[in-house]
């Protein structure tokens, strides 16, 4: 594990969080509120020496910043803090290379990877000289990264030429499904919300759950059988977060076209979430920008199993007759717990109404 400071603006829950999924032990946390970032090392540089000293005193491998930094302020900082600094985006991307397993996993975020990293490629290597491996190292390398940029972007040109291929092979496999009259109902939520628990659930199936954040980066697909005989296809997506790099929603557009298809979104929400709402908003600014913003969607309160019924919380949404929300936010969301089974019934007696068209 690498020791590390994290350095934000706001709370770093999220951060953190992050953090330690990438194997980072936590030394200490660092909040400077700011109207605006400094240009030249995000933080100001009364805070910049605090650090370099607080570096040299605890042992400190890296210095993990909650926004993405500029080229020259990832520098600056380098050369600054005399260890290795890493923003958000290279973090998720971290994990992202750590998670991947499957070809078109690593092919995805690769190519995200080197986007990514192609602005930060400096004359002499000197970034990446003093990296050493750990955190922000992971996925194409090193030796990648030390061909010219010529020879990354040819890189980058050959994977969007594989990953097509890929998105080509899906399209065949949707207009098969379409023959068929198979509707396809796609889980989406944020990052850690139970969807995989909820797929095995509905699909009985023994598929990767766990708490960490973004345990499933590949789209998984299943046919299942929902009340009497009536066939549908579950797929389950990889969780959405608040400021999510742009290059990972470029480059996994081939796996999300799969949500962009769908007949019916279910969009998870883990209802013990303190920020529920506002994940529920990232989640749909995601789905907008991919195209999905319209699609028939049903909201699913998960983990409900986890709210204390006697003591209401502030921020868990309570039950209404029949599941349903009474807050008023409509007739489209329901309330289960993928772990205990409850709501599960009334989940698949709505999905059935919903996608009972396409089928007929």
């Amino acid at each position: 594990m690498e020791n590390a400071i994290l350095v934000g603006t706001h709370a770093l829950d999220e951060l953190r969080e992050l953090a330690t999924t990438a194997g980072a032990r936590i030394i200490d946390e660092v909040i400077q509120r700011r109207d605006r970032p400094d240009p030249a090392t995000f933080i100001g540089k009364g805070k910049v020496e605090e650090l370099r000293e607080q570096i040299v005193v605890e042992g400190v491998d890296v210095v993990i910043f909650d926004d993405e930094l500029s080229p020259g302020q990832a520098k600056n900082l380098e050369e600054a803090l005399d260890t290795k600094v890493v923003d958000r985006t290279g973090l998720i991307l971290d994990i992202f290379a750590h998670r991947a397993r499957t070809k078109e996993g690593k092919l995805q975020v690769e190519l995200a990877q080197l986007e990514y990293r192609l602005t930060r490629l400096t004359g002499h290597l000197e970034y990446l000289s003093r990296l050493g491996g750990g955190i922000g190292t992971r996925g194409p390398g090193e030796t990648k990264l030390e061909m010219d940029r010529r020879q990354v972007r040819h890189r980058i040109s050959t994977l969007k030429r594989d990953i097509e291929q890929i998105r080509k092979h899906r399209q065949l496999h949707r207009e098969r499904r379409r023959r068929d009259r198979l509707p396809l109902v796609s889980l989406v939520g944020y990052t850690n919300a139970g969807k995989s628990t909820l797929f095995r659930a509905l699909s009985k199936e023994n598929t990767l759950v766990s708490s960490r954040l973004f345990s499933t980066l590949d789209t998984l697909i299943r046919r299942i059988q929902l009340g009497q005989n009536f066939p549908v296809l579950v797929s389950d997506t990889v969780g959405f977060i608040r400021k999510l790099p742009h290059q990972l929603v470029s480059a996994f557009r081939a796996t999300l076209e799969e949500v962009v298809e769908a007949d019916l979104i279910l969009h998870v929400i883990d209802a013990s979430d303190h920020d529920w709402r506002e994940k529920r908003e990232v989640v749909l600014d995601v789905l907008k920008k991919i195209g999905a913003g319209n699609h028939p969607m049903l909201t699913v309160f998960n983990k409900m199993d986890l709210v204390p019924e006697l003591k209401p919380s502030p921020y868990a949404l309570p039950v209404g007759e029949g599941g349903r929300a009474s807050e008023g936010l409509g007739r489209d969301e329901i309330y289960v717990s993928a772990v205990t089974g409850e709501g599960l019934d009334r989940l698949v007696d709505e999905i059935v109404q919903e996608v009972s068209p396409v089928r007929v």
